[in-house]
């Protein structure tokens, strides 16, 4: 079987933040070049946490916004809102990475965060919107989750 090209986004993962705002990426998470530049996109998510794209994922979003007519009064006010709080960045030698304060705010984290794995991105929660929305959603059936989602 040969190896994904793209790493694998999955489990979860508590982390402190330092000082400086800055959070370490899981290294089964990372992968070579991810610290030649900006190669991942934070996004502030509806839910209340922060969506993070790899470049697979950057790259779809970017055909996706590049679609979008210059003409589209609507599409492009939204656009000014949405990239205006994003964030792109990479890692450092050790895999830290420097969040905006303003992501951080919108995500409710402050000193500590939980990596939460999605498959193809990953995303930034505060532990106490977590474990809220893991209460709202317990007793869900898996099986009908996967059915309406479709897969």
């Amino acid at each position: 079987m040969a190896l994904p090209l793209n790493p694998l986004y999955v489990g979860s993962f508590r982390h402190v933040l330092d000082a400086k705002n800055r959070l370490t990426i899981p290294s089964r998470w990372r992968f070579a070049g991810d610290e030649t530049g900006e190669v991942y996109l934070a996004l502030p998510h509806p839910g209340g946490y922060i969506s993070v794209l790899p470049p697979a994922e950057v790259e779809k979003l970017h055909q996706k916004v590049s679609e979008k007519a210059l003409s589209d009064t609507e599409a492009q006010e939204f656009l000014n809102q949405f990239f205006a709080v994003a964030h792109s960045f990479g890692c450092d030698k050790q895999g830290r990475v420097n969040l905006t304060d303003e992501l951080l705010k919108h995500a409710g984290i402050d000193r500590e965060a939980v990596l939460v794995g999605t498959m193809n991105k990953f995303n930034l929660w505060s532990p106490d919107r977590l474990a809220e929305m893991q209460s709202r959603r317990s007793g869900e059936n898996f099986g009908d989750l996967m059915r309406r989602i479709g897969i």
